[in-house]
């Protein structure tokens, strides 16, 4: 039954996303008056078909479903070239440069459209996300220096109103990449009046924006106070006579003011004993407790759960503030897609991240479980992958006829035919491998 589910969520997760790729090759060809002769969903032997409009396009349901296509009037190929006239002008590759870069970017702008439209949907209904409340921070960090204080909100950025951690992180970059001083705006507790804090422009300027931002100034999400919400047997936790429910107050005499200050005091001590304090039912008590060594990392080990979950906060917004920030959303989405192939093609970042079907289907599969919110943000997601990986200029892919046609706006004229057939071939290899790695390591994590 799993399997079925499973199979399903991709089918509708991916099914719906080629279609709309494909819609928008097929709506900007017939506005750039070329003439459509087959819009097939899925790839080789065409198994239903139906001609529909003026010029009796053939709609149809390929054997294969991977992916999708729009054959057009094309002279190149012998099958679909003009057989009169009267369609010569038509004829696709007599269109002007910049009609036919309009058509081959409508599928991957399609895509990133579908993705700005499914996230602002979501932003309208109400969006869950982690707030802007703050972990106690360093003394020493750029933050705390500032005036900024553990437990209090951050409203808003340089004058923008944040509501969620991303926006928080997102002006922060922002501020950073503008070399500019960066003006928080804080609510604190317990009634305080607000209050603003100034990160200097000299310390937002020496941030590195691919990285963690707020994290280098001192600023992280606010964790819940370490209570224990499970033990596992025959571990170090377990041992020491820890339960669930305790809440952990402090190790060694130190304390502990959340989950993951508790998880970074453990894994630092392994083979040590630490003094635990805890409160049980309104008793303080201390355990002396041994964390185990890690095998595989050499970090100590409990085995416990302890809460760390951030505060989570609903987002919700109007019609334009939420298309807005569904663009935002977009956009950096695509950005980060981008830097880890960028860092993957330098060696920075293991191959072992590229997927394939297998392990979509799955995340589909599992997203669906959670619930619809869930299921539509992994395909606004998926979506986005899709504009971005057809954009990539390789040969076959969308973004390798834009390389080509790019090089014909500068040059002036079209590239050799024999040079496009030889980059065609390498493009299909090229593709070939990355698909067969993508499988591989779906196999793997399988496995």
């Amino acid at each position: 039954m799993n399997l079925i589910h499973t199979l399903l969520a991709f089918v509708l997760a991916l099914g719906p996303l080629v279609v709309f790729h494909e819609l928008g090759h097929y709506v900007v060809a017939r506005l750039c008056g070329v003439k459509v002769l087959r819009f097939s969903i899925g790839m080789g032997r065409i198994v239903w078909s139906r001609r529909f409009g003026p010029d009796q396009t053939e709609w149809a349901i390929s054997a294969l479903p991977i992916g999708g296509y729009v054959k057009m009037l094309d002279a190149r190929d012998p099958s679909t070239a003009p057989t009169n006239d009267a369609d010569l002008p038509r004829e696709f590759t007599r269109q002007s440069v910049w009609k036919r870069i309009a058509i081959v970017a409508a599928g991957p702008v399609s895509n990133f459209i579908l993705a700005i439209v499914v996230m602002g949907a979501l932003f309208m209904h109400g969006k869950e996300e982690p707030g802007t409340r703050l972990r106690p921070m360093a003394t020493t960090s750029a933050a705390y220096q500032a005036g900024v204080r553990g437990g209090d909100v951050v409203t808003a950025v340089n004058g923008q109103p944040v509501q969620s951690w991303m926006e928080l992180r997102w002006e922060l970059v922002r501020a950073a990449i503008d070399k500019r001083a960066a003006e928080l705006e804080l609510r604190g507790g317990s009634g305080a009046a607000p209050y603003r804090a100034i990160l200097p422009a000299e310390r937002m300027a020496a941030q590195d924006v691919d990285g963690d931002v707020p994290g280098a100034l001192g600023l992280q999400m606010w964790r819940p106070r370490p209570a224990v919400e499970n033990v596992l047997p025959d571990g170090a936790a377990a041992r020491a006579g820890l339960k669930a429910g305790d809440l952990v107050t402090a190790i060694d005499g130190t304390p502990v003011p959340d989950g993951v200050a508790f998880v970074e005091a453990v894994r630092g001590a392994a083979g040590k004993t630490l003094q635990v304090e805890v409160q049980r039912d309104g008793r303080p008590l201390v355990l002396p407790m041994t964390p185990e060594r890690d095998p595989q990392t050499g970090k100590g080990l409990v085995k416990l759960m302890v809460a760390q979950a951030p505060e989570m906060v609903t987002v919700r917004e109007s019609l334009f503030p939420a298309l807005a920030k569904g663009a935002q959303r977009t956009w950096e989405t695509s950005a980060m897609t981008v830097k880890m192939i960028g860092r993957m093609i330098v060696g920075e970042v293991s191959l072992k991240n590229v997927t394939g079907p297998i392990t979509i289907a799955d995340v589909a599969g599992q997203t669906a479980r959670s619930g619809v919110a869930p299921f539509l943000e992994f395909i606004a997601f998926i979506s986005i992958s899709l504009g971005v990986m057809n954009l990539l200029p390789i040969p076959v892919l969308d973004g390798g006829h834009l390389l080509y046609y790019s090089l014909e706006v500068l040059t002036g004229r079209p590239l050799p035919a024999r040079i496009g057939e030889i980059a065609q071939r390498a493009g299909v290899g090229l593709l070939f491998m990355l698909m067969a790695l993508a499988v591989f390591n779906d196999l793997v994590r399988l496995l």
